[in-house]
């Protein structure tokens, strides 16, 4: 035990300790900066840099790194780039770990649910905007487990060194053992000191993940507001992971009478145009998806679009929005072409996210897309500070008042995972709605509720339509709230429009063998009763 503890607390050893974790840091360092780098390659839609990165992944991946640390140590200088040992050695490890690091980037970024991207672009937000604001920070939150394990086995990598004389610690054991002759007390403390580094990094990483724990309070400390993996406002955990129902009583609103549908039919009758849908054609691969559609909404009007599954009502709401790329057609929102320049070739994605905020429509999707590490007040009030510049304050204010009136003020700092789903529709009714656009989409708002759920999503929406005067296009199989809140009722098949009318009209008395089908199928011959 004493010539073990000798050996602990000697110079000699603990130089080497300098060492090691100088190769470490050069080598993660290195590693980060370099696989980051390749990450975003691989995720470039350029496929010349893909391919690139992708190579060098597969030549570092695939080679050991005491063959690339003689490579650079004793290759490279032919060509005339000389290296120290210690130099020489962090490009080597620094390289070779950029492969695995590159993979964790990668595996984050593609980690997060598409949707959420999809729910951030139709928000009016750039790439980079959602790159910082919602991919990165649950990208960072996935990948710490695996960058810590990284660390551990770069800091043990580093002993590789030796082979090309690094006096690290590994190299600095063995020629004391060599000298000594005392083999198992050597290399005991060397050990020890490698568990010690190694337990320190452990230490940090579970410390990190700790921070970054979306069920603890948020801090407020002037170090967590510089990073972006920060939570700005707080959230407090329920008692339970179970979803949380309401607490309070919530009074929908009352459904539109029939004399108001007389009203709003003389007051749309003239109104300009909101949406114009002219010739649409979009195809994936062999199926047709979109068939020469066409399709005018008037402002203020509320339209209800029904037809079969696969029918393109998610598409022609997508395409509205331009978060999906047509064939041919033209879509105009207020006379504007979102996506495209006054002369017809396509903007860069920067610019049509900057399009999207300034015509205004806003989208609510079938599966949420809530933002899954944002409480439900900072779903709603972030995307108005990041995309239409609302000071914090008025953002939060506004934030609260949409949630209020969907019923969920009690739940502003629940995180969307601790909602049920209603809860989160109703959530994600509010996001869209905070910038105050001029057009809102709903795509199959209930298709992903459970039924008792339903009633509640669909009083929301009955309110938006009978108080607000929204210009609204809603893709539903609910025939009952098409009739009840639509003034006009477009039935699609085979992409294309198959027959449309005033909802009352065309649900009772459907012209079209296709649409008297298809709400025979869905229950229609009870539109009336219970649907």
């Amino acid at each position: 035990m004493s010539q073990f503890l000798h050996y602990v607390q000697l110079p000699y050893l603990l130089q080497g300790i300098l060492v090691t974790l100088q190769l470490t840091a050069l080598g993660l360092f290195g590693g980060l900066v370099l696989g980051f780098a390749l990450a975003s390659m691989q995720l470039s839609r350029r496929r010349l840099l893909s391919a690139v990165a992708r190579g060098y992944t597969i030549v570092f991946r695939g080679t050991p790194l005491i063959l690339q640390l003689v490579f650079v140590y004793d290759a490279l200088p032919h060509v005339g780039l000389t290296f120290s040992p210690l130099t020489a050695a962090g490009i080597a490890l620094a390289a070779n770990e950029a492969t695995f690091i590159a993979e964790f980037f990668r595996s984050g970024v593609l980690g997060v649910d598409k949707g959420q991207v999809a729910a951030g672009q139709a928000l009016g937000m750039t790439p980079r905007v959602v790159m910082r604001r919602i991919v990165a920070p649950q990208a960072v939150r996935h990948m710490v487990p695996a960058l810590g394990n990284e660390a551990v086995t770069t800091l043990k990598n580093s002993s590789l060194a030796s082979f090309i004389a690094v006096q690290e610690l590994t190299l600095r054991s063995t020629q004391l053992a060599s000298s000594t002759f005392d083999f198992f007390s050597v290399f005991f403390a060397s050990g020890v000191m490698y568990l010690a580094l190694t337990g320190a990094i452990s230490t940090v990483q579970l410390a990190a993940e700790r921070a970054l724990d979306l069920d603890r309070p948020a801090s407020r400390s002037w170090r967590d507001r510089l990073l972006p993996v920060r939570r700005p406002l707080a959230a407090k955990a329920p008692p339970t992971e179970a979803p949380v129902e309401d607490t309070e009583p919530w009074e929908p609103p009352v459904s539109r009478a029939p004399w108001e549908r007389e009203a709003r039919a003389a007051a749309l009758d003239g109104a300009p145009a909101a949406v114009q849908v002219r010739d649409l054609h979009k195809r994936y691969g062999e199926q047709v998806v979109l068939d020469g559609l066409d399709l005018t909404v008037r402002t203020g009007e509320v339209v209800a679009l029904l037809g079969p599954s696969g029918s393109g009502k998610s598409t022609l709401l997508r395409s509205v929005n331009h978060l999906e790329d047509v064939d041919s057609g033209t879509v105009l929102i207020d006379g504007r072409r979102i996506g495209y320049r006054d002369e017809g070739s396509p903007l860069p994605p920067a610019k049509i996210a900057a399009a999207r905020a300034e015509v205004g429509v806003g989208m609510v999707f079938q599966h949420f897309n809530l933002f899954s590490h944002l409480t439900a007040l900072e779903n709603v009030a972030g995307p108005l500070r990041w995309v239409h510049r609302m000071p914090a304050a008025d953002a939060e204010r506004r934030a609260r008042e949409l949630l209020d009136r969907v019923g969920l003020a009690h739940r502003t700092d629940a995180l969307p995972r601790h909602l049920s789903g209603g809860q989160q529709q109703r959530v994600a009714i509010a996001r869209a709605l905070a910038p105050s656009p001029r057009v809102l989409l709903l795509d199959e708002p209930t298709s992903a509720l459970d039924p008792e759920l339903v009633n509640e999503v669909l009083e929301v929406i009955r309110g938006l339509a009978r108080e607000d005067g929204l210009t609204m296009i809603i893709a539903t199989h609910q025939l009952r709230f098409a009739q009840e809140v639509a003034d006009r009722v477009v039935f699609i098949s085979g992409g294309t429009v198959t027959e449309e009318g005033p909802a009352e009209e065309l649900l009772t008395r459907p012209t079209h063998p296709a649409t008297a089908r298809f709400l025979r199928v869905m229950g229609a011959q009870s539109v009336g009763g219970a649907v």
